[in-house]
């Protein structure tokens, strides 16, 4: 079981980590450091728990509880959630060693950008689930502090 202070508390040290990762890596030496290196892989542990617990506990009360429209809404969420973990992972494999726990990054620039557009898509992401996919599950559930 989860609630939403849970979930909030993980969008807040997922953002916290973004913000604080790309001030980091704007100046090239810092990119080399086992801190960002350390943050890198927190984040990307974070956001991959966070993607799981909502897979886990938020789907199925929509699917068994909402109507057409909030079955749609579900099937969205979900597929969003399957393609930015294959982004995620794409990216993951093209500037990491996750079993040596280091970053790669051959082009400095490439990498700024990579990332940017990577934490943007997760950012805008956990917003939508704020905005339209906790609200959804609440007036479902008819709970206000456990998602399941």
């Amino acid at each position: 079981m989860i609630t939403y202070e849970e979930l909030h508390k993980q969008i807040h040290q997922i953002t916290e980590i973004s913000n604080v990762f790309l001030y980091l890596i704007e100046n090239r030496n810092l990119c080399d450091t086992q801190i960002t290196c350390d943050l890198f892989f927190d984040y990307v542990d974070k956001v991959k728990h966070h993607l799981e617990i909502e897979d886990k506990n938020i789907y199925a009360t929509i699917l068994r509880g909402g109507d057409s429209a909030a079955k749609e809404v579900a099937d969205n969420f979900l597929s969003g959630s399957r393609e930015i973990k294959r982004i995620f992972q794409d990216y993951q494999k093209k500037w990491s060693r996750p079993g040596k726990r280091e970053l790669v990054i051959s082009n400095h620039d490439e990498f700024l950008k990579d990332t940017s557009d990577m934490f943007e898509l997760v950012l805008n992401r956990i917003q939508s689930e704020t905005e339209q996919l906790y609200p959804l599950v609440r007036s479902i559930s008819g709970d206000m502090q456990k998602v399941a």
